[in-house]
Parts: structure tokens; sequence; C-alpha cells
């Protein structure tokens, strides 16, 4: 029974056959030892962690279909190349597999280093695999001890976050520290059902989604509200400034007699053109 050698991106269902199968291959399997000196003992071997597999192979990307080719072959070498760079390049992990044999490992491929050497125009390559582990999935200290994040066991990458109220945070300080923006503070407020962002309690225990996570603002306290909605524009004919504001403010002006053009005048004058 021939054997078949082949490279399987899982996610995305494509699976790379070798065209033609090496005439070998070797996985290396070992666990570290820890060699300890102990006084009046002397050398002491102790059983360490696992080592990672690794594999070279040596293989005949052909320029034409020969005899030995396994079914499916392409008569192209570099078609065989480009897909090989293209995990290599984006550090996608694949499975490794010889048919007919337990190998089923999952790596990275370290290089591929290829050249012509008989003027037939067949490429021989040499690929270098390296086993791939997903990381374990730790939290690790953010900030002086009270935020922490939780870390995505296939990438390594912060997927989630908490963070703990101390006496003096505010919502707007704490959207600024972790993301940047303090106007974020609304975002963050709704992700947390939290219905006055004014109102934090020292312990209390916020969760800080990444960026694209944040839902949509909740309800903000009305004199946000009313700062959002007020603008400032120039008029045309005069050059002033001119406020535009929500009809329950204009009522309240108008409460205690001040008009929207009164307004404008005390707080900005006139603008000269």
């Amino acid at each position: 029974m021939r054997r078949t050698i082949s490279l399987l991106e899982e996610q995305a269902g494509r699976e790379l056959v070798l065209p033609v199968t090496p005439s070998s291959y070797s996985w290396t399997h070992a666990n570290r030892v820890e060699t300890v000196q102990l006084d009046q003992v002397g050398e002491i071997n102790l059983p360490g962690g696992a080592l990672l597999g690794s594999c070279t192979l040596e293989a005949l990307l052909p320029a034409r279909l020969y005899s030995f080719c396994n079914p499916g072959a392409v008569a192209n070498p570099y078609r065989y190349l480009e897909q090989l760079e293209r995990w290599s390049d984006s550090g996608t992990p694949v499975r490794f597999l010889v048919s007919g044999t337990p190998t089923n490992a999952l790596v990275l491929i370290e290089s591929v280093e290829y050249g012509e050497q008989d003027g037939t125009n067949d490429i021989y390559a040499t690929i270098i695999l390296r086993q791939y582990r997903k990381p374990e999935t730790p939290v690790v200290a953010v900030s002086s001890g009270t935020a922490t994040a939780a870390r995505d066991s296939a990438t390594g990458a912060s997927s989630k976050r908490t963070y703990t109220v101390v006496k003096g945070d505010s919502l707007w300080g704490i959207a600024q520290r972790f993301y940047g923006d303090g106007s974020l503070c609304y975002r963050l407020a709704a992700a947390n059902s939290i219905a006055n962002p004014n109102l934090l309690q020292p312990g209390q225990v916020l969760t800080l989604p990444p960026l694209d996570e944040l839902p949509a603002e909740g309800v903000m306290p009305p004199s946000v509200q009313e700062a959002k909605s007020t603008q400032v524009t120039k008029d045309k004919d005069t050059g002033w400034p001119k406020l535009s504001w929500s009809e329950a403010t204009e009522n309240t002006l108008k409460y205690f007699g001040l008009g929207q053009q009164d307004e404008e005048e005390q707080f900005l004058g006139p603008v000269r053109q």
C-alpha cells in the first residue's frame, strides 16, 4: 500500500497531498529530563515536561507527471509552493498526516527551502515542521492588581477582562484607561447593565469586553443627552453664533425669562466676519 503524506488546514477544509511521497520521514517524540546535582548523593535525573515534536520532509514537486506520482498530483510545483508559503507566512497550524499510520500532529511550517537540481524544472523542497500546541488560558494582571484578562486558548490574545472598582474611580476614567476613549463609558455601562453611569461602588466588578463587542449606548443621563443635542452654528446673515437645543431646554429658558437670542448673546457674544 502506497503511503501518502498530507497537510490539512482543518478550519478551511483545505488539504495538500504531496505529489510524490518522500522516500523517508521521521517524527520526534521526546520528554525533557532534568539533571540535578545533590550533595552527598550525586547526579540524579528527574522527569520534566514534554518536548514538542518536529519533522523535516524532503519533497519532490514535479513539473511533469511521472508514473510514481500520487493520484490527483498536479504538474505545477509552484502551486504546491504557493500554498506551503501561505501557511508558513500566516502562521496557520495544519495537520501533518501519514496515511496508514497513527502519525497525526498539529504543526506549523517553520520554513520551506527549494530549488532545481537536474534541469527538468522539477522542484526539490525541504519542509521543516514544528509541532504546535495551543496555549493554556491564564488569567494575568493588567495593572495594579485590580484588573485581570482572560486569554483565548487558541491564540493567546486577550478576549475578556474584568476590573474591580476602587474609591475615586469614574466610568469615564475607566473607559479612557482601557479603551483610550472616555466617551465609551455609556457603552461600557450598557455592557454591565448600569442604569446610572455616574454611580459606581468600590468593590464593584465590571466586565470589559473587547472594543468591537461593546453594545450600543444605553439611556444616558438627561444632562448628557442635552449636551449631545446642543449644537453651535454660525448665522449666515449676522455672523453670530446660533445655538440649537431641545424643546425642553427652550421651555426652561423661557421660564426664567431667557430666549434663545438672549442666551446666545450672554454666553457667546457676536462673531465678526
